[in-house]
């Protein structure tokens, strides 16, 4: 009798068993991963937009049309202005809606109700600012049909809400809801809106960092023993005057022109007169900003080194079209996605009841367009760079504060923040006759309230010891425009309506804040320049340090009444230049501000500009070039500096032989301008930071100036640092020389033809909330890049970095436009990422290769051209 089992039924041997169980292992996971992949793209793609078909909506009067381009831009028309800006918000909510709610919570101080209790930081000091307040104020005061407009576009977002909820929003919401399951977004309001042009205030606020610099680096020179004297010459030295010798200014001769309607201005809001003082989630670690001021400013990327524009306007006397040609390109900190948002509004049949024919950039959350052309102009924005904000050192006593030998009670508010996953919070609010007290919200802030200055840069006092002081605990106060009601948003509708120069300074006079420059051109070849805004005229004090807050001659005494604002119009130089230079001369009868940008940018331009006009008649390639341009104004000075050390005394010689056939240019391919701005930033560290007394270096075109004079003073005294053994300039630019070879060659090798200033300075786009969550899946989800990009701080091609941190890029030319008066169609657009905020979505970041190479594309304006130029074609028509 056999015992043979059947083949069949063999035991199987244990390798074979142990390679079943890993297959079917393997086969489990690869399901798994497909059914996750699947649920993940289903979760992603759930919540992109329709862009073609019908579309029933609850709120609509009469059809409307959305026609987007190969871009996803959309054009909307409709029959009443009504229609077209509510579809104006229920486009805005299909493609940025998480970016639009994210927005409003920190512009209402809001941001720990999603995120937890690592924004409680944030959101105390934006209430205490007060923005929401301030905008609900100006919702109230808009006129009828002003606050139509808004209403309309508030129910047009309310109308794509009703439609979807949670992760069929976005993607952000689907993450969010594993921390934050019971978060809801609430329905949208006029405030809302209005509110983001506080937040656009804040990263535009121009000199608070430098007042707040000069008063900390005053109180540490004077802890240092040095006397007042010595004190007011150092920070004077570096914080020098504007160079007008050498860098241009906006408006050399203002022009002649007849004052605007007296109805444009409501009389709640005059210019001419003092306003009233208005009144962590469980498990992930989500990123707290390593300040709140950094935090306040994370809308727009950040504010700091490179926050400007360039804009410009050419004649048509110097153009090849006989038309003007207008640039512009908004400097901001770089944002995933961009803070711009590309669309076109039209009404069927422009009248005085639908008067709409306008193209531009938007900003997601607000109706209308902020910067572009209609059918007969076209305008451009640089921020204005004047003085608008002035921090007050106060005496408090109790709930008490000392104002002209008397104590006068605060105002105080008492307020909860809610926070997702914790207990409330709560926030007390004190403000003064200034504004609300912000010490013991800020670091820096603070810093002063513990060793305050006060008066003028060249004349700072210490508080401690002062007689004439008043006794009591000392805090910081806020006296800021954007803390005003004003009338910004009106102003926007007025510039899209506008059609001749009249129009337009109308616009630009209720264009309050921020304040910005203002350049025009038209149909019938005219340009023109306006400064508007709510522009302080001050009391006994400049506002360069902090002021007396118990002595009220230091108070602002009014505001500059918009008539005698600079207006420059069809200048015989036959073009206009705006890049955050000085406005006008020390001749104009009111202070403006000693914190310009230099003008490095603005004297290239102009130049540019000149030399090629000079050769042949200007084109709109012209101007892209231009706004490409990556010459660096200090990299000319170090070359030829460096070129006079002796070569035994600069390290490895081929890296500073890269200098001496260097174009000046900051191309990402040069190895030139890598070492170049390694060595400047070596030289600034070395010059300014590691010293006994380290000083502030966060404007790198004041530090051009102040290095730039001293580089043609051997003898000047800052050469000289004990603590790095250096006594003189010669061994000071050989230190920085060696160093600045040491560090590339850790970073990209010895071979110094292998080095490239792209790589760099590469920009990484970063999504503004989960981007930074700490968690490296989630940020993979949304996060971009790096991008080599050229360009540079003080460059004309605006890419900032920061000095003593990081080479990579933070501020960027946001968008670049070139508008071709002779036609609007030829007019060229990019901005940094692209129409869509969802991630993978195809235009998410469809732009940003284009941008990174300066190219810019054409964007259909005419209907016959829009009908032409669309991939999808939405049809929106009243429910019922």
């Amino acid at each position: 009798m056999t015992t043979d089992i059947p083949a069949a039924r063999r035991p199987r041997s244990l390798a074979a068993r142990i390679g079943r169980i890993a297959f079917l292992v393997v086969a489990a996971l690869v399901v798994i991963a497909v059914a996750a992949a699947f649920f993940l793209t289903w979760t992603i793609q759930r919540s992109f937009p329709q862009t073609s078909g019908e579309l029933a909506l609850k709120g609509l009067e009469k059809s409307v049309t959305v026609q987007r381009d190969d871009r996803g831009i959309p054009t909307i028309t409709a029959s009443t202005a009504e229609d077209l800006l509510f579809t104006q918000g229920f486009v805005h909510a299909q493609d940025r809606f998480f970016e639009m709610d994210f927005r409003r919570h920190v512009t209402s101080g809001r941001v720990a109700e999603m995120f937890g209790a690592s924004q409680v930081g944030t959101d105390k000091f934006l209430r205490t600012l007060g923005w929401r307040t301030v905008a609900e104020q100006e919702v109230e005061a808009l006129d009828e049909t002003t606050l139509g407009y808004y209403q309309a576009y508030a129910d047009g977002v309310n109308a794509y809400l009703s439609s979807r909820s949670g992760a069929e929003l976005s993607l952000e919401y689907a993450v969010l809801g594993m921390q934050n399951p019971d978060y809801r977004p609430e329905p949208w309001e006029p405030a809302d809106s209005v509110a983001w042009l506080k937040a656009m205030a804040w990263d535009l606020r121009t000199n608070i960092e430098d007042e707040t610099d000069r008063a900390l680096l005053a109180a540490r020179l004077v802890d240092a023993g040095d006397t007042a004297e010595q004190t007011g010459e150092l920070v004077k030295k570096l914080y020098p005057d504007y160079p007008f010798d050498k860098n241009p200014i906006i408006v050399p001769e203002i022009s002649p022109v007849d004052p605007v309607a007296t109805d444009a201005v409501p009389a709640s809001f005059s210019t001419g007169g003092e306003a009233e003082i208005t009144d962590a989630l469980r498990t992930v670690e989500w990123h707290e900003a390593d300040s709140v001021i950094e935090a306040a400013s994370m809308l727009l990327g950040g504010a700091g080194e490179g926050i400007g524009s360039n804009s410009w306007v050419v004649s048509g006397d110097l153009t090849e079209s006989g038309m003007p040609l207008l640039a512009n390109d908004p400097h901001l900190g770089a944002a995933l996605p961009s803070v711009w948002y590309q669309v076109q509004l039209k009404c069927r049949k422009v009248s005085e009841a639908c008067p709409f024919d306008v193209g531009g950039f938007s900003f997601s959350g607000m109706p209308g367009v902020v910067i572009g052309h209609n059918a007969k102009i076209a305008w451009g924005f640089t921020n204005l760079t004047t003085d608008v904000a002035d921090l007050y050192v106060e005496k408090i006593d109790g709930d008490s504060y000392w104002r002209d030998g008397a104590l006068v009670p605060l105002e105080i508010e008492k307020d909860v923040i809610k926070v997702a996953g914790g207990d409330d919070v709560p926030l007390t609010i004190r403000r003064t006759a200034h504004g609300p007290i912000i010490s013991g919200l800020a670091d820096d802030f603070t810093a002063i309230s513990e060793d305050p200055v006060v008066g003028d840069a060249d004349a700072a006092l210490p508080l401690a010891g002062a007689p004439e002081i008043p006794s009591g605990d000392t805090a910081v106060s806020l006296r800021w425009t954007a803390l005003d009601p004003g009338t910004t948003s009106s102003a926007l509708f007025a510039m899209n309506m506008a059609e001749d120069f009249e129009g337009f300074r109308r616009a630009a006079s209720l264009f309050d804040v921020p304040a910005q420059n203002l350049i025009y051109a038209d149909l019938e070849g005219n340009i023109g320049y306006q400064a508007p805004g709510r522009l302080p005229v001050r009391g006994a004090g400049d506002g360069t340090l902090p002021q007396p807050g118990w002595d009220s001659s230091y108070d602002w005494q009014g505001f500059i009444p918009f008539d005698e604002l600079p207006v420059w119009y069809n200048p015989r130089e036959g073009y206009i230049v705006t890049a955050n230079n000085a406005i006008v001369g020390d001749d104009y009868d009111y202070f403006l501000s000693k914190d310009w940008d230099y003008g490095y940018r603005a004297a290239r331009i102009a130049h540019l500009i000149e030399r090629r006009a000079a050769a042949a008649p200007l084109t709109a390639q012209d101007m892209r070039d231009i706004q490409m341009d990556d010459e660096m104004w200090i990299g000319k000075q170090l070359a030829a500096a460096m070129d006079a050390v002796p070569v035994e005394r600069t390290g490895p010689k081929a890296a500073v032989d890269l200098l001496r056939t260097w174009d000046v240019q900051n191309a990402p391919d040069s190895p030139a301008a890598a070492y170049a701005n390694v060595l400047w930033s070596n030289l600034v560290h070395n010059l300014f930071i590691d010293r006994e007394v380290s000083m502030p270096v966060g404007d790198q075109g004041r530090l051009f100036t102040v290095v730039g004079q001293m580089l043609e003073d051997p003898a000047d005294p800052l050469w000289q640092n004990a603590r790095l053994g250096v006594d003189d300039m010669e061994s000071m630019l050989a230190l920085s020389a060696d160093q600045a070879y040491d560090e590339l060659a850790e970073l990209q090798g010895e071979d110094v033809t292998a080095w490239r200033w792209g790589d760099l300075h590469a920009l990484s786009l970063t999504h503004s909330t989960l981007g930074t969550s700490g968690i490296a899946p989630i940020e993979m989800l949304f996060n971009r890049g790096p991008y080599p990009v050229g360009g540079g701080a003080s460059v004309v091609n605006a890419t900032g970095w920061r000095l003593g941190e990081s080479y990579a890029t933070v501020t960027v030319p946001s968008m670049r436009m070139v508008i071709d008066l002779d036609d609007f169609d030829a007019s060229t657009w990019n901005h940094l990422t692209g129409a869509s905020g969802h991630a993978f979505n195809s235009h998410y970041t469809d732009q940003t290769g284009d941008w990174a190479k300066g190219i810019q594309k054409p964007w259909a304006f005419s209907t016959k051209a829009v009908q032409k130029a669309a991939v999808d074609r939405l049809v929106l028509t009243p429910a019922g």
